[in-house]
């Protein structure tokens, strides 16, 4: 199928169109009714009567924008119309929401005077708490802009200008930092003369470009002082005293040239004759006005942009609006002004330089990114850009004064990670637990038997630099110094101990004591003497010498491997059962599964052991009482199968031990997780449809339960958690990415203070 037969079958399936409207409180029962609207609604009515900015605290106005357009200058189609437009505005709500969970409603307006578009937005004040005009032609689009901002009070942005803007002056100095260029000094050529062009100059000379310096070219040719024909009030402010009336005569010698325009707005042979280094900024959608190919025959030594998802260095608005509204609706922005612009251009430029996420990688087939000619502006699948632009420019706003509501931004970057799934909620409250530990003692450090993997250097600089744990890599060291090196990580990793086992002056000590523990079960000393020459069992001796606090392993080996040195030196706790649990994160509560990846076919003592734990393991983490029900395809006797009978068996068990545990089964899935199943059929079950705590009855079914959950979307896996070892050690699953790896240690160095603390492993 064709790319515009898919896009019309993507378009015309099941629901029409690409939004809907649902409601954010339940309408499920008369009294809901009631408070929706009559009569209860009339209460918040009389409240923003009397004061009109509660509009904002008791409606929608304060998260929903308004996409504006007349349809007269459509992506690359140009005036197709008001209609014609829809899908566009209503894609554009897509990526609102998507990106930054911004309501939208598009209006399309059949408007070709901009004083009609200018008093419909005014009209429309009330409804929203910003406006996006999207797809105006210029130069009327610029006329509205102006016009809106100067009669509402809220924020007004012209995506058309100020998106391109905004993405490509954040590539721009990225760009200017690669080649050490100095930004006062640049001669920049523009190719158009719209809105996009003329906003794209706007912001460069804030960020520094001389307007001197400044060369713009439309259909017409280059903007000169005294030209007659195309000109307008917004064209004419780049008018320059000059001898050029071609782009090819601009492009001579110049540093940098920022497309806007057509396809084939320019050639390869221009390139040629720019300046060494040059930027050439190709962002006509969707054919770039010359193929990055083409110039990379004539000029190796560019470097290149275009609007264009296949080729490096995308610029695409979808990194701006969503995150600039952000910022200005949640300190309720009366504009979105320059120095809102411009720090989200900085932030954008800051996080280009930062290490990329697996998760950014796994987007784009596994493809890895790194500060530099081909990355020099984050990817749209980037969750980080919502952190890094909207508080930047919520800080702005706040800063020069057009916000209504001061923030606290370490509250609020808070505040927003929640809008990048529950996972960073509850993993940001257990780093916090963590830190908290830190500044009570001492760090906590935890050895990465993996030193030489990319992964685990780049995980332990962020562990280090979030101030989770002290990591102890071990490797050869000169790999794992290699590895530092070609990450640029030297400056971050100043002072962090590497090791080799080999040649450690705790080798002979480790080994004896090996041998001393397994000379009865086949080991020699001379055995004891290689195998403490292995990273696995040199890290698990380190840990049951104190000589570090926990151990984190198995990136790049399978679990039974990475488990048995920790089984041989550390071994499990007196009286606990091993059991591997995931805390399975949800989009409004929190589940763990145990057990699933140890315990094959447990009996009822092993199932009753592993209840007990991951219930201590629950509280621990997550502060909350755990609910446990024990899992099987029959719900309270109602089968008599040994199978069932286990699970049964081992409930009795629980209860006797952990009397005060809240625990009950045998029963299916849905009776633990439905309350009306309970209330219907099971008055009695003591966890009636509220677990937070599901005890699978074998292996097979609780590992295939997480990785089913997990791999549909509908919740996010952090684990195996490994309980029931006598001293921190936990498990990495194969191929896990750096977040993964971030997220581990953060439990396993709060395993480390718990237990320093005397609180692990209690029901």
């Amino acid at each position: 199928m064709k790319i515009y037969e898919e896009a019309l079958e993507y378009h015309s399936r099941g629901r029409k169109g690409k939004i809907e409207v649902i409601p954010s409180k339940p309408v499920s029962s008369q009294q809901d009714l009631s408070l929706a609207y009559s009569p209860g609604v009339a209460e918040p009515c009389r409240m923003i009567a009397e004061k009109e900015d509660l509009v904002y605290e008791y409606t929608a106005k304060g998260n929903l924008v308004a996409v504006v357009s007349n349809g007269t200058a459509v992506l690359g189609l140009g005036d197709i119309g008001a209609s014609a437009s829809k899908p566009v505005m209503e894609g554009k709500g897509v990526l609102f929401k998507k990106f930054a969970d911004i309501d939208v409603f598009d209006i399309e307006l059949n408007a070709k005077n901009p004083d009609d578009i200018i008093h419909a937005c005014e009209m429309l004040e009330p409804t929203f708490g910003g406006i996006n005009l999207e797809d105006i032609k210029a130069p009327e689009c610029f006329y509205i802009e102006e016009e809106l901002k100067k009669r509402l009070k809220i924020p007004v942005f012209h995506d058309d200008q100020h998106g391109t803007a905004v993405i490509s002056a954040a590539s721009f100095l990225n760009a200017l930092e690669i080649v050490n260029k100095d930004i006062r000094q640049v001669r920049v050529v523009f190719c158009g003369g719209g809105a996009a062009a003329i906003a794209c100059a706007n912001l460069y000379i804030h960020l520094g470009v001389k307007p001197q310096n400044i060369l713009m070219a439309d259909s017409k040719g280059i903007i000169y002082k005294g030209r007659k024909e195309g000109m307008n009030p917004y064209k004419e402010r780049f008018a320059v005293e000059t001898d050029k009336r071609t782009i090819a005569q601009a492009l001579e010698g110049a540093d940098a040239f920022i497309g806007v325009s057509v396809k084939g707005g320019i050639t390869a042979e221009m390139v040629k004759k720019m300046a060494k280094d040059p930027i050439v900024f190709a962002m006509a959608n969707p054919d770039p006005e010359v193929l990055p190919e083409e110039v990379f025959k004539v000029r190796p030594d560019a470097i290149m942009a275009t609007g264009r998802s296949d080729y490096p260095n995308q610029v695409n608005n979808v990194l701006g609006f969503p995150f600039i509204f952000r910022g200005a609706l949640d300190t309720l922005s009366t504009a979105i002004n320059e120095e809102m612009k411009m720090a989200a251009v900085k932030a954008l430029a800051q996080l280009a330089k930062e290490d990329v996420p697996e998760s950014v990688s796994r987007a784009y087939g596994g493809q890895q990114f790194r500060f530099g000619r081909d990355y020099l502006i984050p990817k749209p699948f980037d969750r980080r850009a919502l952190l890094w632009v909207a508080s930047a420019v919520a800080e702005a706003a706040m800063r020069t004064g057009v916000a209504r509501k001061k923030l606290d931004l370490s509250q609020y970057r808070d505040t927003l990670e929640t809008l990048l799934g529950s996972t960073y909620t509850v993993m940001r409250g257990i780093k916090n637990r963590v830190k908290t530990g830190n500044v009570r003692g001492n760090l906590a450090t935890i050895v990465f038997p993996e030193g030489e993997n990319l992964k685990i250097l780049k995980a332990a600089r962020v562990i280090r630099e979030e101030g989770i744990a002290e990591p102890i890599l071990i490797g050869n060291e000169r790999m794992i110094q290699e590895g530092i090196s070609e990450l640029g990580f030297e400056e971050s990793f100043k002072g962090i101990r590497l090791i080799r086992p080999s040649s450690s002056e705790y080798l002979n000590a480790y080994a004896e004591k090996f041998f001393e523990r397994r000379k009865r079960k086949g080991a020699t000393l001379a055995m004891a003497q290689q195998l403490m020459k292995q990273n696995n069992y040199y890290g698990a001796m380190m840990v049951e010498m104190g000589h570090a606090d926990g151990l984190l392993n198995g990136i790049s080996q399978s679990y039974p491997d990475t488990l048995r040195p920790a089984l041989q030196i550390i071994g499990a706790k007196p009286g606990s059962r091993l059991a591997g649990i995931y805390m399975m994160i949800f989009k409004k509560r929190v589940l763990w599964f145990a057990d699933t990846t140890v315990t094959i076919q447990p009996n009822a003592e092993e199932l009753a052991d592993i209840a007990i734990q991951t219930a201590s393991l629950a509280r621990s983490f997550v502060v909350e009482e755990p609910r446990v029900a024990m899992l099987s395809f029959s719900n309270f006797g109602s089968n008599s199968h040994p199978l069932a009978v286990n699970v049964r068996e081992a409930t009795e068990i629980v209860k006797r031990r952990v009397p005060g545990l809240i625990v009950d089964g045998e029963m299916q899935a849905d009776t633990a997780l439905r309350p009306e199943i309970s209330k219907e059929s099971f008055p009695f079950n003591r966890v009636p449809g509220n677990a937070n705590v599901l005890i699978f009855p074998d292996l097979q079914s609780g590992n295939i339960a997480y990785k089913l959950i997990a791999q549909t979307g509908v919740a996010e896996a952090v684990g195996p958690i490994l309980v029931g070892m006598n001293k921190p050690v936990f498990v990495l699953q194969q191929n896990s990415d750096v977040n993964d790896v971030v997220n581990m240690a953060a439990i396993t160095a709060m395993e480390i203070h718990l237990r320093r603390e005397g609180k692990t492993q209690t029901v």
